[in-house]
This record gives structure tokens, C-alpha cells and sequence, in this order.
């Protein structure tokens, strides 16, 4: 039994209505789960989106790196939609196959990897186990990202954790049929 309903339109108020027109209109065209999942508290749904709506079109890194961060955030909380969502949105940017199977299954693929990608894959999992991020680590993601790139990462990570725990705190499934990853 799922913790997450959606609210049906004819049972939204006023407020909760303007948040879903505000979805509806904006970049993503609709209102996925994790923003149904939060807008019991419409102020807090209305302000994720608009931070998740740059974050994820609008920052200055390519849609492989950012889709990369969001696979490593989402394998290390198994954030099962979250993954769902954005491996194929992951494939789709261009990032390796091979690589996002290696993080679903908590192999190491730094390998296959290219500069930019290792640089945020070490970024990422550094300041997710850690929680914070060695100088040598820092020095190669600018580098590679930039002064920019490296707090929009930091932004990238951040919201997407807030994402990730949402949907496991409120059980959000997968659609019928979607492989989940394994614990």
C-alpha cells in the first residue's frame, strides 16, 4: 500500500490549482509525480518546481552531466521513480548505456567514463557519502564544469535529494511493468 494519492482537480483548492496550471504551462507540461506527491503543501510544491524547472533545463551543464547526478542521487537514496524517470532521460543525453547500468547496479564505472563525467560522479557520490567534497575532488570539477557549473552540481544534487526523499517518504511507484532497482 503506497503512501502517495493524488489529489483529484475537483478536490484541489485554489491554491493547489494555480501550483498544477503553473506545471502544466511551464517546460515540464505536466505535473509528475514528485509535485502531486508535495502538493498537499502547495507553497512548498509551487517553490520546488520553479527551482527544479532551472535546475534541470536551464542550468550550464549538458543534459549527460546533469542526468548523471541525478542517477547517482537517485541509486544512492533507490529512489525507485526517480531512476525510472531519468535513465532513459539519462540515455536520451547522450550518457553511456553501460554507465548507467554500472551505477544501477553499484559498480564502479569510471572506466567508461570521459573527464566530465568522472569529474561529477566523483563529485556526486563524494558529497552524497561524505558529505562534503575533498579539495582535489573540487579542483577537477571546476575544471572541468567551471566556477558555475560546479554550484549549479551542488544545486543539482541538492534538489534532486529533496526529490528523491520525497518519493520514498510518499512510496511513489513505478509505472506497471518498470524494472525497479535492486536494494
Amino acid at each position: 500500500m503506497t503512501r502517495f494519492k493524488e489529489i483529484p482537480p475537483e478536490q484541489m483548492d485554489e491554491a493547489q490549482r494555480e501550483v498544477c496550471a503553473q506545471l502544466v504551462a511551464g517546460k515540464r507540461g505536466r505535473v509528475p509525480p514528485p509535485f502531486q506527491a508535495l502538493l498537499p503543501s502547495p507553497t512548498l510544491c509551487g517553490r520546488a518546481q520553479s527551482l527544479g524547472e532551472f535546475l534541470r533545463y536551464d542550468t550550464s551543464l549538458p543534459p549527460r552531466l546533469s542526468e548523471l547526478a541525478i542517477l547517482v542521487t537517485a541509486r544512492f537514496w533507490t529512489a525507485q521513480y526517480e531512476w525510472y524517470a531519468h535513465a532513459a532521460m539519462a540515455e536520451k543525453g547522450g550518457l553511456d548505456p553501460r554507465i548507467i547500468a554500472a551505477i544501477a547496479e553499484r559498480r564502479d564505472p569510471t572506466s567508461l567514463m570521459k573527464d566530465d563525467e568522472r569529474a561529477v560522479y566523483a563529485f556526486a557520490r563524494a558529497l552524497h557519502q561524505s558529505h562534503k567534497v575533498d579539495d582535489a575532488t573540487y579542483g577537477e570539477t571546476v575544471k572541468q564544469l567551471g566556477q558555475r557549473g560546479a554550484v549549479e552540481l551542488v544545486g543539482l544534487l541538492g534538489y534532486y535529494t529533496l526529490i528523491s526523499m520525497t518519493l520514498n517518504v510518499f512510496e511513489v511507484p513505478v509505472p506497471g511493468g518498470a524494472q525497479p532497482l535492486s536494494e
